[in-house]
């Protein structure tokens, strides 16, 4: 495989198997430096053990795969120097408190003293934790914990940053707390490989998209593309006279050729991810006297788009392939 410079993960047929359930099979990836790569699937699905074979934690059973220019076998050490990774959980000692840990962490990474301290004060005043810096972890919130994980993971800024699903179990603050560090990250110059099973986390974050199931990648785009390949959009009006409802629905049948039924008297909707033609229907609606009050053109969500390409929601987890992934070496 020759180098391409502009790839900080270049990966082509990975592939990793426990006993004989196949986690990794023949995954390819190619994640551009400095932008945010989703991989979208849920609880099993192989993303744990793609992390851990780019992070030259466990061997690849067939496959190549450069990191940062690197070869994960040949060259790990290499790897390894412009890395962080960030599991599912916090790995922080709970008995320090949140300054120690990243003096901690700091120290066995070569910073000097005076350097180590100035760094540690500066993480905790980034990610909203001077206040608690002095308490021992053991003390602070689930979403406290992560920050501090994530903080801990770039007391040496990383090149490239693997983060395994950062959010599960935080409630909505603290999720879009992380999602802030996170962009903080990016528009410094790190690219960052993001885990989740999230579909709403993908959206925000990510610049391009690979949807896993079952250890393959079954598609792979930025969000807008993903949603544009597997269904059309819809156009949602609201009428301000629920009686001109039937003459409405007529107009939108005409268009569009179906109009979805609504509990709401005054709002109609009908498949169309076309903005020419959802203009043209809201100036026939217009022309024939029918008045709304608003309209939408609403692409599919990123949890539609999973059910279509697996068959499955997203929150699914073939249970055999989990436990070797939790379980496995």
């Amino acid at each position: 495989m020759t180098p391409d410079a502009s790839l900080a993960i270049e990966a082509a047929g990975l592939f990793k198997s426990f006993g004989d359930t196949k986690a990794v099979d023949g995954v390819d990836l190619a994640v551009r430096r400095g932008t945010v790569y989703g991989v979208l699937g849920p609880n099993g699905a192989g993303k744990t053990t793609m992390i851990r074979m780019l992070a030259t934690l466990i061997r690849q059973d067939a496959g190549t795969a450069r990191v940062l220019g690197h070869d994960i076998l040949a060259k790990a050490d290499a790897v390894r120097a412009g890395i962080s990774l960030t599991g599912q959980f916090a790995s922080v000692d709970e008995d320090l408190t949140g300054r120690e840990n990243l003096i901690l962490i700091g120290r066995l990474l070569g910073l000097k003293r005076k350097e180590v301290k100035d760094r540690a004060a500066e993480l905790l005043e980034a990610f909203g934790l001077s206040e608690a810096g002095g308490r021992l972890v053991k003390t602070y919130s689930g979403g406290m914990r992560r920050r501090l994980d994530i903080a801990a993971s770039v007391v040496v800024t990383p090149q490239l940053m693997f983060l395994d699903e950062p959010t599960t179990g935080l409630d909505p603050r603290s999720r879009n707390q992380v999602w802030g560090i996170i962009r903080g990250l990016v528009s410094g110059g790190t690219t960052i490989l993001l885990c989740t099973q999230y579909l709403e986390e993908a959206d925000q974050l990510a610049d391009r998209v690979a949807v896993i199931d079952r250890g393959r990648v079954i598609a792979e785009g930025t969000p807008a593309q993903l949603k544009t390949s597997v269904g059309s959009g819809a156009l949602q009006v609201r009428l301000l006279d629920p009686d001109q409802r039937t003459e409405a629905a007529a107009i939108l049948v005409r268009e569009f050729g179906a109009v979805s039924p609504d509990t709401d008297p005054a709002a109609l909707s009908a498949t169309c991810s076309d903005p020419g033609r959802a203009a043209a229907a809201i100036a026939q609606l217009a022309a024939a006297g029918v008045e709304i009050t608003g309209f939408s053109l609403a692409q599919p969500s990123l949890d539609e788009v999973f059910l279509a390409l697996t068959g499955h929601p997203s929150a699914e987890s073939p249970d055999r392939t989990a436990s070797v992934e939790e379980n496995g070496p």
